[in-house]
Order: structure tokens, then C-alpha cells, then sequence
């Protein structure tokens, strides 16, 4: 199928300031499958110039027409759906029903916020005083820059463009350099939808940090929405503060999986290999330490390491494999020395712990005997790597789940009651109890410490792209 590999500027596909193009990568057989043009300053101030020109007129349309686009966006990508999903597995790496599921997903975005759209709240009440009356309105933020990473490419997309023109925002998108195909496929939706020039730009600058650094100082620039490292994020809230830009930021995580005694063991493990392995373990929200309690842990890890031994592996493109790469060979490489040192460290590889020879592909691997604080314990492994550790109290379980600088998500499996309770001490934004799956348009995601800030989706989502404006009225 037909591939965009433009920069959208100004409602326009244009080849960029110069010749120059990066190569995107299919990661299931290490070759380029396209050749993407490379925005330079200019060009990135030209998307910025362009969205400020187009955000009078898209702030004052009226939040039906809006509306009507999103909607019509929603039904263009839901009739393409298997193209966007393909064009994910060739760029990503991903399986074939992590790319359905993604494309499903992302696409709901449009459909949530083509309803939220004409739902924003105000608010019209009598001071205390009596002096006068208090009329609180929402009006769009403005010009709004979008970064996305690799690992969900549309979804993270969606997830931000959504909201931000449901408010009345004008935008320019950066995806990751990894996965600019899927982006420009959504942009062009977006345009076959009816969206004005230049209220959607697309921008894929290399070296990114110039560029970034240039349109967080354009005096139209308003607000910064990233979802990426939590390094990262750290280094562009420095340069958001420089220029008073409101931030939202989806960082990383190092999410807690706690399985308490009493727990239905088979419906754990079943839950296990979702948290873990959706997307490959390629997410922000994957199960990274398994917190296991002593009168299940033999039988859970033996059943976990079953089901991982499940997995076929193979490029996406094969519908009938289960597990994909990941996204290059330098992460593929990550992943494979994150095993190594854990074993170095004591632990014991139960499953896989290899990688195939060909591609960036990883076995689905489970390790034992892992001991809280080991490296692997500590570190967001973004891959197909269950590391498991035993323990034998369950408030030494809460206190090792919360011992992290990262609190997206939790997971419990255990009985309702003892699950719920403990869900209420995890030091986490988001908590799935006996099931493993929480990513919803409809519910507000984001987590706490150095996860993040800011929800996206939900009711909250389009309120991080408005701002609240007060009028006192004298009556």
C-alpha cells in the first residue's frame, strides 16, 4: 500500500526545506521501507506560523462543526482500520492483534471527543457577597505542540489531537522518528475529514532537540503535550518553564504487578500475560515486576511460564504470530542486557532469554528468583521479560510496589476484598484489580511521582487543552 512520507504544513504534503530524508525501518527485517523527509528549523517555524494563523478561525467555529469533523475522522480510520493497522506492523514491529487493537483504539479517540466537544462545562453562580455574579467559561489554550513516541503510534497520536481540536486548538505534531508513517496516515484522515489548513501540521525534524527547543520559543506557542521517557520529559519541562508553556507529560513507568495470597492463580497468570505482554512489553503500562506471594509463587511462576512458552514470534504481517519485534535491534539489544545482568545478579531464566537471529525480535522470557532492587527491578524493560520476585507479607509487598520513582499503574490480582484494599495504598494513577487491561478513551489516564502530569481521555482530557476564564458580572 501507498505510503506518505511528507511533512504537512499549512494543509499542505510538502518535501521539506531540503532533499534531506531518514530512512523508517521495518524492524521484523532490518530494511528501510521508506524514506521520510527530515523538517528543518524553518520548516518546523512554518508549522507554528501556520497554526497561529488558523487558531482565530478554529477557536471561534463552533464546537459542532468540530465535532462533525472528529466524527468523520472516526469513520474514515474505522473503515481503514486494517490499512492503519498494517501500516503500524511495517514501521513498529508490532503483532498483528496488538496493531488491530491499537488501531481500534485510536480511532475511538475521534468518537470520544467528536461527543466531548459540544460538552465542555462552565459554571454561572452568585458570589458569597451578593456583589455580583461569577461566569466561569473555558476558551482554547492555543497553539499546541504534540510529541509522541514509537510505541503506540496512533494511539498516542489521537490521543492528543483529539482533545486538542475538540477545544478549538490548532496543532503541530512531532511523531517519533521510529514510526512517521503512521502519524502522516492519520493526518491524512484527518484532512480527507475536512479539517481547515493549517490547524493540523506534521513536523519530523532531525535532531529533534533544536527543533523542539525553536517551536517551545515561538511566542504563539501555548502548550506542550508529550508522552515519552521520563528523561526526556524532564529535559523539556525545563524548557517549557523557560516560556510559562503549560505542560502535560505521560512519562514513564515501572508498573507492579502483586499477586496475594488467595488469588485464583489461573486467572492471574491469564491476567499476567496481558499486562506484560500487550504490545510486545513495549509499554508504558506493562507489567514490569511481578510481586508474587509465597503460597502461590511455584505454582504461578510454572503456569506463567506455560503460557509464554505460547507465543509464536514472527513479523506481524503473519497474522498468526503472537509476538512481534521490537522497534530496532538497539532496543531488541536493550532488552537482551537487561536479561543478562539480572542473571549476573541471581536470577534464573525459567523461559526464552535469547534473542532470534534475525530481526529484533525477543523470546517471551520469565525469570525467577529476582530480588527487588536488582536492575531489572528498577528499570522500565519495555519488552517481553516477566521478572518475578517472591515475597511473604503483603504490607512489605505494598512497600516494594511503591518504592519507585514511577507510579502509572498497579496491578492486584487476589480476592475483591483484599485486592481493593490494597489497590487504595499503591502509590500508582491507575490500578487494575483482577483484570489487566485499563486503557479506555473514557477514563482519565495519567499516574503520579515521575509518571507524570496531567490525564489524558476521560472527561479531564479536553480540559488540559482549555483554560478557565472568569467574569464577575454586576447585574
Amino acid at each position: 500500500m501507498p505510503l506518505i512520507s511528507d511533512l504537512f504544513i499549512d494543509g499542505q504534503w510538502v518535501a521539506g526545506s531540503t532533499d534531506d530524508r531518514f530512512a523508517v525501518i521495518d524492524p521484523a527485517i532490518g530494511e528501510p521501507i521508506a524514506q521520510f523527509a527530515v523538517a528543518t528549523l524553518d520548516d518546523c517555524e512554518r508549522a507554528v506560523d501556520a497554526a497561529a494563523a488558523a487558531l482565530p478561525a478554529w477557536s471561534a467555529s463552533s464546537p459542532r462543526s468540530r465535532s462533525e469533523i472528529l466524527r468523520r475522522a472516526f469513520d474514515i480510520l474505522t473503515a481503514e482500520r486494517e490499512q492503519l493497522a498494517e501500516v503500524i506492523v511495517r514501521e513498529n514491529g508490532k503483532a498483528w492483534s496488538d496493531a488491530i487493537g491499537e488501531a481500534t483504539y485510536a480511532t475511538d479517540f475521534f468518537r470520544w471527543f467528536a461527543e466531548e466537544a459540544v460538552r465542555v462545562p462552565g459554571d454561572f453562580r452568585l458570589s458569597p457577597a451578593g456583589d455580583k455574579h461569577i461566569v466561569v467559561t473555558h476558551q482554547p489554550i492555543g497553539v499546541s505542540l504534540l510529541i509522541t513516541p514509537w510505541n503506540f503510534p496512533a494511539a498516542m497520536a489521537t490521543r492528543k489531537i483529539a482533545p486538542a481540536l475538540a477545544a478549538g486548538c490548532t496543532v503541530v505534531l512531532k511523531p517519533a522518528r521510529e514510526t512517521p508513517l503512521t502519524a502522516a496516515y492519520i493526518v491524512d484522515a484527518l484532512q480527507r475529514a475536512g479539517v481547515p489548513k493549517g490547524v493540523v501540521n506534521l513536523v519530523t525534524p532531525q535532531p529533534t532537540g533544536p527543533a523542539v527547543e525553536a517551536m517551545l520559543k515561538h511566542p504563539a506557542m501555548r502548550k506542550l503535550s508529550f508522552t515519552g521517557s521520563t528523561e526526556v520529559g524532564r529535559t523539556l519541562l525545563h524548557e517549557a518553564a523557560d516560556h510559562v508553556i503549560s505542560s502535560s507529560m505521560e512519562l514513564g513507568g515501572n508498573a507492579p504487578f502483586l499477586v496475594l495470597p488467595g488469588a485464583d492463580v489461573e486467572k492471574a497468570v491469564e491476567g499476567a500475560i496481558v499486562a506484560k505482554m500487550r504490545n510486545g512489553g513495549s509499554a508504558c503500562t506493562a507489567a514490569n515486576r511481578f510481586y508474587v506471594h509465597g503460597s502461590v509463587h511455584d505454582e504461578f511462576v510454572s503456569a506463567l511460564t506455560r503460557a509464554m512458552g505460547e507465543f509464536r514470534v514472527g513479523s506481524g504481517l503473519d497474522r498468526e504470530n503472537t509476538l512481534g519485534a521490537l522497534v530496532s535491534i538497539g532496543e531488541r539489544d536493550k532488552v537482551a542486557a537487561l536479561v543478562s545482568t539480572a542473571v549476573s545478579e541471581g536470577s534464573t531464566v525459567e523461559f526464552g532469554g535469547k534473542p532470534l537471529d534475525v530481526g529484533a525480535f525477543y523470546e517471551a522470557t520469565v525469570l525467577s528468583g529476582v530480588k527487588h532492587g536488582d536492575t531489572i527491578n528498577t528499570t522500565e524493560i519495555f519488552g517481553p521479560v516477566a521478572a518475578v520476585v517472591k515475597y511473604d507479607d503483603i504490607d512489605e509487598a505494598v512497600r516494594m510496589a511503591n518504592d519507585s520513582i514511577y507510579g502509572l499503574i498497579a496491578y492486584v490480582y487476589g480476592e475483591h476484598g483484599a485486592a481493593m484494599s490494597t489497590a487504595l495504598r499503591l502509590d500508582a494513577g491507575m490500578v487494575g484489580v483482577n483484570r489487566a487491561v485499563l486503557s479506555d478513551p473514557a477514563a482519565p489516564f495519567g499516574g503520579m511521582k515521575q509518571s507524570g502530569l496531567g490525564r489524558e481521555g476521560s472527561f479531564e482530557g479536553i480540559l488540559e487543552f482549555l483554560e478557565a476564564k472568569y467574569i464577575g458580572i454586576d447585574i
